[in-house]
């Protein structure tokens, strides 16, 4: 049987949370965990093999400049692939602008997001892009 807390936190949307910077997701984590079921992963390669072993977030967060697979690359796979294809992106970096990022990424992604972002705006988006 299962608990009310338990209910709850499985009638949550989950976000899958990408990126190299520690910093980044513990800020994630303290804004999204209230209302999200949350499943962190340090680079691309470990969130793939997550997905791959029959995972799917409802909406995935993602930084661009990260170890052995980058977020370009992670995004492309996913677009890629029919199976992945309609889950929300929001990518975060601190490093591309939205025209270089175009230029790189010939995939469809639902937002780009500069570090520092702003968490009150960033919960808008999730909501938008969840509801």
């Amino acid at each position: 049987m299962r608990s009310l807390s338990s209910e709850l936190a499985f009638n949550k949307k989950t976000i899958l949370l990408v990126d190299d910077e520690v910093t980044v997701l513990k800020l994630l984590e303290f804004i999204l965990k209230k209302d999200y079921n949350l499943v962190v992963h340090n680079n691309g390669l470990e969130a793939i093999s997550w997905m791959d072993e029959g995972n799917m977030p409802d909406l995935i967060i993602s930084d661009l400049l990260m170890p052995y697979v980058d977020g370009i690359d992670f995004v492309r796979g996913l677009k890629s692939s029919g199976y992945y294809r309609n889950i929300p992106v929001i990518l975060l970096s601190a490093a591309y602008s939205l025209e270089d990022l175009a230029a790189k990424l010939p995939y469809n992604f639902n937002l780009l997001i500069p570090k520092p972002f702003n968490p009150s705006k960033l919960q808008e988006h999730i909501k938008s892009l969840l509801d």
